[in-house]
C-alpha cells in the first residue's frame, strides 16, 4: 500500500478531471464559453511535461556525474512519457484553437514554438537510436538531453511573451486570472495538474521496470 497511495490518487484525480472538466459547471467567458473545459486537459499535460523534463535532466546530470546507467534509463524514459504528454498536448490545444481561434494551427507564436521543441525532442531519440555503443549512447543522450531543454524553457516561456500571441498571458494578452479563474476553474485544474502529472510518473516507471528487465535478459545472452 506503501508503493501505491499515490498511484491510487493519480488515478482518482485523473478521473475526477474528467468527469468534472465536462460535467461541472464553468465560467462564460467572451469567446472561450464551454471551450474553457480544454483547460483541464491542454494545460495540465504541458505541465505534466515539463515536470517529467525538469527530472529528466537532473536524472541526465547525474550521469554524467557518476557515470551510473540507472540515471541514464531514468533519463531516457521521462523524455518517453513527456513526449507523448506534449504530443497530447498538442493535439488538445488544436481541438482549442479550432474553436476559439476558427482553425487548429494558426501558427501563433506559442503554437510553433511548442512544435519546435517536440521536434528537438524527436531528434534526442532519433540519436539515441542511431548510436549502438552504450555508454557512448548514454553520455551523447544526456549532453542532448540537458542542451534540449535548455532549448525548450526559452522557446515556451520566453520568446512567446517577446511578440504578439493569441494564447491568454502573451504578447500581451490577460491570463486566465485576469479572466476569472474562479473557483469553479480552480477546483478542477489544480486537481488535473496533479492527476496527469503522477499518471506521467506512473507510466514512467512501468517503463524503467520494462527497461531494466530488457537489460537483464541481454546481459543473460
Amino acid at each position: 500500500m506503501r508503493k501505491t497511495w499515490w498511484k491510487i490518487i493519480g488515478v482518482a484525480l485523473v478521473f475526477y478531471t474528467l468527469i468534472a472538466g465536462l460535467l461541472m459547471d464553468a465560467p462564460r467567458l467572451a469567446i472561450l464559453n464551454e471551450t474553457i473545459r480544454a483547460m483541464h486537459f491542454h494545460v495540465p499535460m504541458w505541465f505534466g511535461m515539463v515536470i517529467m523534463l525538469t527530472a529528466s535532466v537532473i536524472f541526465s546530470i547525474r550521469y554524467l556525474r557518476t557515470g551510473n546507467q540507472k540515471f541514464d534509463i531514468y533519463a531516457i524514459e521521462l523524455v518517453n512519457t513527456s513526449i507523448l504528454f506534449g504530443i497530447l498536448g498538442l493535439a488538445t490545444g488544436m481541438i482549442w484553437a479550432n474553436y476559439t481561434w476558427g482553425a487548429p494551427w494558426s501558427s501563433d507564436p506559442k503554437q510553433n514554438a511548442s512544435a519546435i521543441g517536440m521536434l528537438i525532442y524527436f531528434a534526442y531519440i532519433l540519436l539515441r537510436n542511431s548510436i549502438t555503443d552504450p555508454q557512448q549512447k548514454a553520455k551523447i543522450g544526456a549532453v542532448y538531453n540537458i542542451f534540449a531543454y535548455a532549448t525548450l524553457i526559452p522557446l515556451l516561456f520566453i520568446l512567446p511573451r517577446l511578440t504578439d500571441s493569441l494564447h491568454p498571458g502573451n504578447g500581451g494578452n490577460p491570463g486566465f486570472n485576469a479572466y476569472e479563474l474562479d473557483g469553479r476553474l480552480r477546483m478542477v485544474f489544480y486537481p488535473a495538474v496533479i492527476g496527469w502529472t503522477l499518471l506521467g510518473v506512473w507510466l514512467t516507471e512501468l517503463r524503467i521496470r520494462l527497461s531494466f528487465i530488457k537489460s537483464k535478459i541481454d546481459e543473460e545472452d
